[in-house]
């Protein structure tokens, strides 16, 4: 997998401990900050989720059936 540079502007004092951290556990910056956003991935999951949830309560999106889709799609 290749990889891209980015540039991000962060808090001091959570540069400082982002520093501490990587000194401690013999990492990069680099390596803790994918792990912290590949982590972070599961929240954002989980609130997409739940918009998509509201969405549909409030009659903003339209559900179809399984059967639905595979007629759709001429699967029966």
């Amino acid at each position: 997998m290749s990889k891209k540079a980015i540039n991000i502007r962060i808090d001091e004092t959570l540069l400082h401990d982002l520093d501490n951290y990587a000194h401690e556990l013999d990492r990069s910056r680099t390596y803790l900050i994918e792990k912290a956003v590949s982590a972070y991935f599961d929240n954002l999951d989980e609130m997409i989720s739940d918009k998509r949830i509201d969405e549909v309560k409030e009659g903003n999106t339209e559900v179809y059936t399984l059967e639905q889709v595979a007629k759709e799609l001429g699967l029966n």
